[in-house]
């Protein structure tokens, strides 16, 4: 396709409008806010300010990506709203009626619905069932009404859709992933970046029926439960881990990535490391205060000073560390213990429900 992407893990990126407000510690750093389209167009960023929907050619792009899908026999992967949030408590509700009625008629095109706010899927789909049966005029009433109260209603999600939520870090998972794996979805999944510390996806557990229990990534069941095998419960399909990149990025620490790893390869779980950002492990330079020896990856703060003692000064480490170090994201690329990890989930079979 014509339109490509710099993101490891899509073929395009599709923004039906642009503007968001900052819900948690991910978003301090936020890269949309500071985005060339959102600096060129002054939009700002935050509760109650308008968002911008984009024009009618941007609007007619993942028509063409869709015809041109079904032409090659390919499916394409569309992250939705890289510079705003699908589900943005702001946003219209004729908005996003037109969005999900875009996805409807799309069935050749993956969607990537990815949201910070996941816990409002089912309010936001039925204030847009409601407003569309309100009113006869919309040209797709009919249409998206039987799309979506086949979503709300759990029976039939649809097969172009993988739903995605934003988690950072052990509260937001424990919050957040229950909420995920409670919406209907083909297939779910979690975008990691920033990572901003360690997340145990095997401490979130889930029990639904008798005899089986799980936790975010894998299901099990107990041996006596033989009546019941072949049943699948909801899972995490995907998991994308990333570090943060800017010139005010927080590291990742790589023992928190390894984890992370290990924990979707013991579930047998698609795993895709993005990238380091701009801080990397460097283990022949590593850095700590020159004033009272902490490492800089433990007490670094936002303004570059150690957090123990103020100082701005830092020196290389007497002895080799397995410690961040800043170097920039290109430096930095995206190989976790020399192995570029690149791993999807297998699709549903093509096709809107």
């Amino acid at each position: 396709m014509a339109e490509n992407t710099r993101i490891e893990w899509c073929d395009a990126t599709f923004n039906p409008w642009i503007g968001c407000t900052r819900v948690g510690p991910g978003c301090d750093n936020c890269y949309a806010a500071r985005s060339t389209p959102v600096r060129t167009m002054g939009i700002e960023w935050g509760p109650g300010q308008p968002r911008r929907r984009t024009g009618p050619g941007n609007w007619y792009g993942p028509l063409r990506w869709n015809r041109e899908a079904e032409r090659l026999g390919v499916r394409y992967r569309v992250f939705c709203a890289s510079l705003a949030d699908w589900l943005d408590n702001d946003i219209p509700v004729s908005w996003l009626a037109d969005l999900l009625n875009l996805v409807r008629t799309t069935p050749n095109l993956d969607w990537l619905l990815l949201s910070k706010r996941i816990g409002n899927w089912a309010r936001r789909l039925r204030a847009v069932l409601a407003a569309i049966m309100a009113d006869d005029a919309v040209p797709y009433r009919a249409d998206l009404l039987s799309w979506l109260e086949g979503w709300l209603g759990g029976g039939r999600p649809p097969s172009n859709v993988w739903l995605g939520a934003t988690v950072v870090n052990q509260p937001e998972a424990e919050r957040d992933i229950p909420k995920l794996l409670d919406t209907p979805a083909v297939l779910r999944w979690l975008s990691m970046e920033p990572l901003l510390g360690p997340v145990d996806l095997t401490a979130i557990k889930r029990t639904v029926a008798p005899g089986f229990f799980g936790d975010a990534l894998h299901w099990y069941h107990r041996g006596y439960c033989h009546e019941q095998d072949g049943i699948e419960y909801p899972a995490i399909d995907w998991i994308i881990v990333g570090g943060e990149s800017g010139p005010r990025a927080r590291p990742i620490h790589p023992d928190w990535a390894r984890a992370l790893r290990d924990q979707c390869h013991a579930a047998d779980v698609p795993f895709l490391f993005k990238q380091w950002g701009e801080w990397a492990p460097d283990r022949d330079g590593a850095e700590t205060c020159g004033n009272c020896g902490q490492t800089k990856f433990d007490t670094i703060n936002a303004h570059g000073e150690c957090g123990a003692c103020g100082s701005d000064r830092w020196q290389r480490a007497d002895t080799p560390l397995d410690t961040p170090c800043r170097v920039g994201k290109k430096r930095a690329g995206r190989l976790l213990d020399g192995r570029e990890h690149h791993a999807f989930p297998i699709p549903p079979s093509g096709g809107a429900s």
